[in-house]
């Protein structure tokens, strides 16, 4: 068991296991990071500015948006510092405020994925009622719901990892206070208390995933019964940027969080944590932007007006 302390700060080993790498990963993780930074504020002001998007769809984009920027800069700034300090330390506050940020926003990201997987099956299955089904009320409702329900599921997280007793190590196994290597660092971890935390991320990712999958089969069972190859296009055309991102978000996440782990996957976890900290909020814009006509020209006057005001 080892001694019972009471720890104030944890050290986060980081890239510790990786120094040849720490430079160059210093150098594509910040501009990474300007790029997102970059890409999903100018989908924002683009959403904003537009009026022609300002419906359901683009509505709930602007929200994962605004959500994954706020997951990139819970985590990045973070790691660029320790990528260049010799000290990596946090204090246990700190740790769990990142925590729940963390955990309360990429609860919130996958919510919000499967509020925009009801709304295209509305704008498929009763394009005349779409208006009356998805209002500016009900999308506000929808993204409350999101946003609420990750920030309970994260008190509840944080709530239980943070009454735990840590032994004498202090070092936390990656380069943020993610769950596993956290409570690996636990004296008095229950039965009880382990199987809360597991049941956990299967609720999150399988619990939406199974939501999408769902508004997906539904879209799917209408468009075989389509006569119009026409119509079949444009309603494929109409979810082929959602179901992108849905594959590259779950298909991450899913792999960190759902496969086994043991006591000597800690390395392994920390350089797959970079895909979906740096690598999903990354690619996101980056699909909605190149598949979606619409967006590229509200970009465009973005750019132009940007463009325009620095000369």
């Amino acid at each position: 068991m080892g001694n019972h302390t009471t720890m104030n700060t944890f050290l986060l080993w980081g890239f510790s296991s990786f120094p040849d790498l720490q430079q160059l990963l210093f150098v594509v993780v910040f501009f990474s990071h300007v790029t997102i930074l970059a890409a999903n504020v100018s989908i924002m002001v683009a959403i904003k500015r537009s009026h022609n998007l300002h419906t359901p769809m683009y509505f709930f984009l602007y929200g994962l948006s605004l959500s994954e920027t706020c997951t990139s800069m819970v985590i990045i700034p973070r790691m660029l510092v320790d990528l260049q300090s010799e000290t990596k330390m946090i204090s246990l506050p700190e740790c769990a405020t990142q925590m729940f940020f963390f955990f309360g926003l990429g609860t919130n990201n996958c919510f919000i994925l499967a509020a925009m997987s009801y709304d295209r099956y509305s704008a498929i299955h009763h394009p005349l009622h779409y208006s009356i089904l998805m209002t500016p009320k009900i999308c506000f409702q929808m993204m409350m719901a999101s946003f609420v329900v990750g920030i309970l599921v994260s008190l509840c997280v944080v709530s239980i990892v943070f009454t735990l007793s840590f032994c004498d190590s202090k070092t936390i196994r990656h380069f943020f206070c993610d769950i596993t290597p956290v409570v690996s660092l636990a004296c008095d971890y229950t039965f009880l208390q382990k199987m809360i935390l597991l049941a956990f991320s299967p609720f999150v990712l399988v619990g939406s995933f199974i939501l999408i999958m769902i508004s997906y089969v539904l879209i799917l069972s209408i468009v075989v019964k389509m006569t119009s190859a026409k119509g079949r296009y444009k309603a494929f055309s109409t979810c082929s940027s959602h179901l992108t991102v849905v594959s590259i978000h779950y298909g991450f996440a899913c792999f960190s969080y759902l496969r086994p782990k043991n006591n000597d996957s800690f390395n392994e976890d920390t350089l797959m944590a970079l895909t979906y900290t740096v690598l999903t909020p990354l690619l996101n814009p980056i699909v909605y932007s190149l598949r979606n006509k619409a967006m590229q020209i509200a970009l465009r006057k973005v750019v132009g007006n940007a463009k325009s005001f620095i000369t």
